[in-house]
């Protein structure tokens, strides 16, 4: 049992962290100048898939092409942490111009990935966290509280607001809410590492709400978003069951009966993320892509405001609340930064991932750009002292 416990958290984060970038190629120097090359043939290929009306010759010419741009960018240290989110700019970019290409491959629906690649990512949460976790509620229950409470009141609250104030499609709106009643995800824990933060208390955090979020979320939001849309409480709480705690509790007892084998799958589960994030937005994307052409810089701006109210209101209420620099941080990071994928989850289970799908789907790549600027800063001004 000793060992179970033994490793810390941010020890675990930092071994994360590695293994994403692990995952990363390292292409040599010398081929730098082929993989120039070989970008502009696949732009040359795009252009003439677009002139020639052959959308589906344009967008794999497109990806191959971005593949390519991803490892040149990695050879550039100082962009080399930022793959990802262009990754995310990259499946959001797809999605709009290729939606038939992602939505249908042959006679397969790509819509019913989304789940499946949900769950697989919540199954590697719980190989990350463990009881240890759990048991710092006890160490630092005041930072845990406060963390928790404003989780789940200043993110609804504000989804609320600014989805009754956008004067958006209802479901549309609806999706707003979604998203600030939803858990944080694992993106604040690697925030909050970057941003020398308590990183403990984000892991804590970031385990507690999202095994209680399928008992809270569905009740905030037939509280809130039941004028909007038809909210079947009791529905939700069993996708979000499905989902999230099945998943997560399996993940758990592997961690407990295979803690020694269990380090394959966390050297696997940080890349399995990453790709399971961005499949899932090309495809709400793609879904919603009619939508998008006509409401989405309305949407990019009130996602914005959501997240940055966030961050803002967090971190304020752990500051008057008298919580440490480090803890102020974690929480801001846990209240602004959402798990959009669960969300999107959740307007599928609903069958509404096209409408009520749209705002998570623009949550992503907005707060992986705002927290990593705000981590870097807070990183900087640490090292500054």
């Amino acid at each position: 049992m000793a060992g179970f416990f033994s490793q810390s958290g941010s020890a675990r984060l930092e071994t994360q962290c590695s293994n994403i970038k692990s995952y990363l190629v390292k292409i040599p120097k010398t081929s730098k100048n082929f993989l120039l090359a070989a970008i502009a043939s696949f732009i040359m290929a795009a252009i003439f898939g677009f002139e020639m009306a052959a959308p589906d010759s344009a967008f794999s010419a497109v990806l191959g092409g971005l593949i390519l741009l991803s490892l040149a960018l990695h050879q550039i240290e100082k962009l080399r942490d930022s793959v990802f989110t262009l990754w995310v700019f990259v499946a959001f970019a797809l999605g709009l111009l290729f939606p038939e290409s992602i939505l249908q491959l042959g006679s397969f629906e790509t819509k019913s990935l989304i789940i499946p690649l949900l769950m697989v990512i919540m199954f590697g949460m719980g190989c990350t966290i463990s009881l240890s976790d759990f048991a710092r509620v006890i160490a630092m229950p005041k930072a845990v509280s406060v963390g928790l409470i404003c989780q789940f009141t200043l993110m609804p609250l504000m989804g609320f607001l600014l989805a009754y104030l956008s004067n958006l499609p209802s479901e549309i709106a609806a999706g707003i809410i979604l998203v600030g009643c939803s858990p944080s995800g694992l993106a604040s824990n690697v925030m909050a590492f970057v941003a020398k933060a308590n990183v403990a208390l984000s892991l804590t955090l970031t385990a507690i709400a999202t095994l209680i979020a399928p008992f809270i979320t569905p009740l905030l939001m037939r509280l809130l978003a039941d004028e909007l849309v038809e909210i079947d409480a009791l529905a939700m709480f069993f996708s979000m069951l499905k989902i999230v705690i099945l998943p997560v509790v399996a993940g758990l007892i592997v961690n407990r009966l295979m803690r020694h084998k269990v380090a394959i799958i966390n050297r696997t589960m940080p890349l399995v993320s990453m790709v399971g994030i961005v499949v899932i937005i090309a495809i709400i994307v793609a879904a919603g892509q009619t939508a998008i052409m006509n409401i989405g810089m309305v949407l990019i701006l009130i996602v914005l405001l959501h997240n940055l109210l966030g961050f803002a209101l967090g971190y304020g209420a752990a500051k008057l609340l008298k919580l440490e620099e480090q803890d102020a941080r974690s929480i801001a990071f846990e209240v602004g930064m959402q798990n959009s994928g669960l969300a999107s989850g959740i307007a599928l289970a609903m069958n509404k991932l096209a409408s009520m799908g749209l705002a998570p789907a623009f949550f992503s790549p907005v707060q992986n750009i705002t927290g990593s600027t705000l981590a870097t800063y807070w990183r900087n001004k640490s090292q500054t002292r």
